[in-house]
């Protein structure tokens, strides 16, 4: 008999991968395709349809579809996402300077309606009347909304009224805050709903796109997401809580990372084409941020890997301080389509724009960059300017040279308000160029990486002399800065695990003379305690340089490019729910948590329904995420302090923890 097939996808920022995976034999085939930004279906079926054909009659033995993906992460880091209102119950315009919530809201629609609940889950009086007035002209204006109510977490009634009169009302997605998060902290919680909000209509693409393609092929079989902490939740649960799969990919890298090579001790690191991932594998787990996941400017509620993710990859902008008198280049955080990547795609505008750019006596400002949209739907381009708009009619889906572009200096910060929308991007000089030119990389155009080199490699510092001599020298420079930058990422990450602070890598001295190996009367080192396994389709390509300026011994495994998909495939659901106890007045105890808000006469009475209350919905909520035959477990924690010789009953918590393999098609 043939064993049963497990297919892994995942879809990052420049490649969508595909593994097919047999729990007996291991990965059988795996396969890259380009990220198709404008129908993602696309790069899925270019991916998988690859798989499939490596192996006889691979679309009947398919019984498990898992998916992980860094759009969500990307477009956090990168300042993307749809435009999305807030509806705050209980809280007033003060509420948004905490948690960044005033910075991530941006020029988003906020209303405050009265009410929310205490800290017992008793109400102040909902008033509704300030959003009925505004929810027409809402719709206009955003593609998703997000509710955050004052203690929700311990008793959610008015998020739900406001969620019920806005889907009664309009077809927009909408978030509560209480199915994000049970814990405490409402302007975080609204902050991590806010973006939640955002990223819907990402993420939603992507399980579209994903589902209509596997039901055209004829492939019948569940469809999970991994989530930021490593777990697998269903398609469905994951439309509703998108916010989830931030950090999907680097946590499924993780999982990959530790089941292909073994190993339980490791500092896992994964670069792609718009970020790199640091994370720590302890005794075969990976770490959890137990403060919620920060990604990008924004600290979140999302229980997920304590991961670092940096804004550097292979498709990271290349940027001139032009104010040093030497050359100085760093490179992201925000990345560009790879001039490479263009011309492979777009290969006749491209390189006569360059080649133009090239032959020109003088370098313009916008030299060596070009524009185009993204393609997304026209739907998610609501709510822009004036000025927004006609600017975004005159870019087209195939590439054009900015500088035919821009009419005017004022019109670059109108450009950057559509790019954070994830309605355009630039294309331009690239650590994936700079591998063309150096015959490391060979995928797509060297010609057009030539001439943005040479592009580029004329500008001017501030000593007046030109960044580079040649084409070649500015990507030796450029792989250079790669590798510095990547192995600061990586000390970064490890000494804030290790819970040091007071150290700026970038500017330490000490750790400047320790990598560059400075010889002197004192000869500074440092040396990671654990070994470094590399993560990524470049990974073969740098790290070796990274290992060896960190001092550290790497692995690099057979199937690194593809290690995302494989830790889709080879996971667990595990959903956990909180339920908590408190005493309101004397003699009265409040069951909050699980959608529940409940008032028992007797303590053990309330313990009982918490207790009960969290197993059930634990269960319930790992069904809901698809798991097969969840197992239960129970922790409970009881805040009593002796006062004066007498206990004081401060609150009580039950968190139930259910886990199990998803279920798989056939059985």
């Amino acid at each position: 008999m043939t064993s049963p097939l497990f297919l892994g996808i995942d879809t990052g920022g420049t490649y969508t991968d595909a593994v097919l995976y047999s729990e007996t034999e291991g990965v059988l085939a795996s396969a890259k395709s380009l990220t198709t930004r404008h129908d993602l279906a696309i790069g899925v079926s270019g991916a998988v349809e690859t798989v499939l054909a490596e192996i006889r009659g691979a679309v009947k033995r398919i019984r498990l579809v898992s998916l992980s993906t860094t759009l969500a992460t990307n477009a956090l880091v990168e300042g993307q996402g749809g435009r999305a209102g807030l509806v705050m119950i209980g809280f007033g315009p003060g509420d948004l300077a905490r948690d960044g919530l005033a910075e991530a809201l941006g020029t988003d629609p906020v209303i405050y309606l009265a009410g929310g609940h205490n800290v017992h889950g008793n109400e102040t009086p909902l008033d509704l009347a300030p959003l009925e007035a505004q929810l027409d002209s809402l719709a206009e204006q955003v593609s998703a909304v997000a509710i955050a109510g004052y203690f929700a977490v311990r008793n959610p009634a008015h998020e739900i009224a406001v969620r019920d009169l806005i889907r009664d009302r309009t077809s927009l997605p909408v978030t509560c805050s209480h199915d994000l998060s049970s814990r405490l902290g409402g302007p975080r919680r609204a902050l991590t709903t806010l973006l939640n909000a955002r990223l819907i209509s990402m993420v939603a693409r992507l399980i579209d796109a994903t589902s209509g393609y596997l039901s055209g092929r004829g492939i019948d079989a569940p469809l999970m997401v991994v989530r930021g902490d490593g777990a697998l939740i269903s398609a469905a649960e994951a439309l509703a809580r998108p916010i989830e799969t931030i950090l999907s990919g680097p946590a499924a890298s993780l999982v990959g990372a530790r089941h292909l090579t073994g190993l339980d001790n490791a500092v896992v690191a994964d670069i792609g084409g718009t970020t790199t991932d640091v994370a720590v594998l302890d005794g075969g787990q990976p770490r959890l941020d137990s403060e919620g996941a920060t990604v990008g400017r924004y600290r979140t509620m999302v229980e997920a890997v304590a991961m670092h993710t940096f804004g550097l990859g292979g498709d990271s902008e290349l940027r001139l301080d032009e104010g040093g008198f030497e050359a100085g280049l760093t490179l992201g955080p925000r990345r560009l389509m790879p001039l490479s990547l263009a011309a492979h795609l777009w290969p006749d505008p491209v390189l006569a724009g360059l080649e133009r750019q090239a032959q020109a006596s003088f370098a313009g400002r916008y030299d060596g960059r070009l524009v185009l949209r993204t393609g997304l739907p026209q739907a998610l381009a609501a709510g822009l300017t004036a000025q927004e708009a006609a600017l975004y009619q005159r870019i087209t889906l195939e590439p054009q040279t900015l500088d035919t572009v821009l009419t005017g200096t004022s019109q670059r910060a109108t450009l950057d308000r559509l790019i954070s929308r994830g309605l355009v991007l630039i294309a331009g000089f690239t650590p994936s160029d700079a591998m063309h030119v150096l015959g490391r990389q060979a995928q797509w155009n060297a010609d057009a990486a030539r001439l943005g080199a040479e592009i580029f490699a004329r500008r001017k510092a501030g000593s007046g002399r030109a960044v580079a001599q040649s084409p070649a020298e500015l990507a030796q420079m450029v792989s250079r800065r790669l590798t510095r930058q990547s192995a600061e990422a990586v000390l970064t990450a490890l000494i804030a695990d290790q819970g040091i602070t007071g150290i700026d890598v970038a500017r330490s001295v000490f750790i400047d003379r320790a990598l560059d190996r400075t010889p002197g009367l004192v000869r500074f080192s440092l040396k990671p305690d654990r070994p470094l396994v590399a993560l990524g389709a470049s990974a073969p390509v740098h790290y070796p340089a990274i290992a060896d300026m960190l001092d550290i011994e790497s692995f690099v495994p057979v199937h690194a490019g593809v290690a995302n998909a494989v830790g889709a495939v080879v996971g667990q659901v595990r959903e956990t729910v909180t339920v908590f106890v408190t005493e309101p007045d004397e003699g009265r105890y409040a069951v909050n948590g699980g959608g529940e808000h409940q008032i028992f006469r007797s303590r053990d009475d309330a313990f009982a329904r918490a207790r009960e209350l969290a197993v059930s919905e634990a269960r319930q909520a790992a069904l809901r995420s698809g798991a097969e035959h969840p197992g239960v477990a129970l922790g409970e924690h009881v805040d009593m302090p002796v006062i004066e010789g007498l206990e004081k009953f401060i609150e009580a918590r039950f968190v139930a923890v259910a886990s199990g393999r998803p279920r798989v098609a056939g059985r």
